[in-house]
């Protein structure tokens, strides 16, 4: 047997299934990756089904909640994956534009005060993940308030801003959620080695 078919069967060997948060940042990282086109390849609706799975695993009692707010994500970005619907609303006013991303956003809102939750319940608490997501959940709050101060003082900037910070508020958010996923207290395994 080579050193490479030795590796693979090790790997194998040592292979665990998916953890709760895992599931959750794998769907967002679908839901954040629109493909160019007029057709979105992958689908939004299959990430937050992703989503869905995951969070129903989590062990917080938020738990129904996350589900509520994904399941309104996906059923908003069902709709929004019908290229005519997605037409119809890039050619409306931004105040449209922005109510669609709004269950996004609360679902970025209710997942992070669970978290904070379920980590300042740790004895000792978990500063690491309160901390991640303190700032996850403050910056969902600074973006979903940017649009409508860009739109009502009538600058472009702002609103240029707020798409950048959500942007950058489901990087940081998928990144932080891979960091944490390997907590027992949060569904995980830890990992060895």
């Amino acid at each position: 047997m080579s050193s490479d078919e030795s590796v693979v069967k090790e790997a194998l060997a040592n292979r665990r299934p998916m953890t709760p948060l895992q599931r959750v940042a794998m769907g967002l990282v679908l839901v954040a990756l629109d493909t160019l086109g007029r057709v979105d390849t992958l689908p939004d609706p299959i990430g937050w089904t992703l989503v869905i799975w995951g969070v129903a695993a989590l062990p917080l009692p938020e738990r129904r909640a996350l589900v509520a707010s994904a399941a309104l994500a996906l059923v908003t970005s069902a709709v929004l994956w019908v290229p005519q619907a997605k037409d119809w609303v890039a050619d409306t006013e931004l105040a449209l534009k922005w109510a669609t991303s709004l269950p996004d956003l609360l679902f970025v809102v209710l997942l992070s005060r669970a978290l904070i939750a379920a980590a300042r319940g740790q004895k000792p608490v978990d500063r690491k993940v309160a901390g991640r997501f303190g700032l996850s959940l403050t910056l969902a709050v600074i973006v979903t308030a940017m649009v409508p101060v860009g739109y009502a003082a009538d600058s472009d900037q702002i609103v240029g801003y707020a798409e950048l910070g959500f942007v950058l508020l489901w990087l940081y958010l998928v990144w932080n959620l891979f960091a944490v996923h390997s907590r027992t207290w949060l569904g995980g395994t830890p990992t060895t080695g």
